[in-house]
């Protein structure tokens, strides 16, 4: 098929990855991933043992989860509904580290959003329903999974909420980014 087109967020980590689509009066058509592709446009060379997929209602904020002590990278894609996704670096020898990048994926652009290891991941759906699929680059552990709190201050992150977020006990509860495990 066509040329991915590669773009950087406000974390040159962080990579909005988009597909050509083609469309005619039937709907759409395009490639959701080609290693190869992906590989040549972005210089990234993974393995990708895990694929996920997550049903979400409007106002479900998820995360800002990681794992340790073996980081996942991940491909994020929202296949239907609409979503707000945001990477935050977890990487406490990094100059960025604390900062966050956000994007709007939805189901009628099909975007995705490299999300590298060392780096906690969220999103707030925005739209009735959400379905987000994700490629991981590591299996999830069971006892690995950890969390940043979503709305700490140190992070900032500027959710677009449209009243108070459906949480997790253990989103809810999750310590603040100097408070939390974090990578080297």
């Amino acid at each position: 098929m066509g040329r991915l087109v590669v773009t950087e967020t406000d974390l040159p980590e962080v990579l909005v990855v988009g597909s050509p689509v083609y469309r005619d009066r039937r709907g759409f058509l395009t490639e959701t991933f080609n290693q190869s592709a992906f590989e040549s446009a972005t210089g990234i060379r993974r393995d990708w043992p895990q694929d996920n997929h997550s049903r979400s209602v409007r106002n479900v904020l998820r995360g800002i989860h990681f794992q340790m002590p073996e980081p996942q990278g991940k491909l994020v894609r929202c296949v239907r509904g609409r979503i707000f996704d945001v990477a935050v670096d977890l990487r406490s020898s990094s100059p960025r580290f604390g900062r966050w990048a956000g994007v709007v994926l939805d189901d009628d652009d099909p975007r995705a959003v490299w999300v590298p290891e060392g780096f906690g991941h969220g999103f707030l759906v925005l739209s009735d329903v959400a379905d987000v699929t994700y490629k991981v680059t590591v299996p999830y552990r069971p006892g690995a999974g950890r969390a940043v709190r979503w709305d700490d201050a140190a992070i900032g992150v500027d959710w677009p909420l449209d009243g108070p977020p459906i949480l997790s006990d253990a989103d809810r509860d999750a310590p603040g980014l100097h408070a939390a495990e974090v990578y080297g």
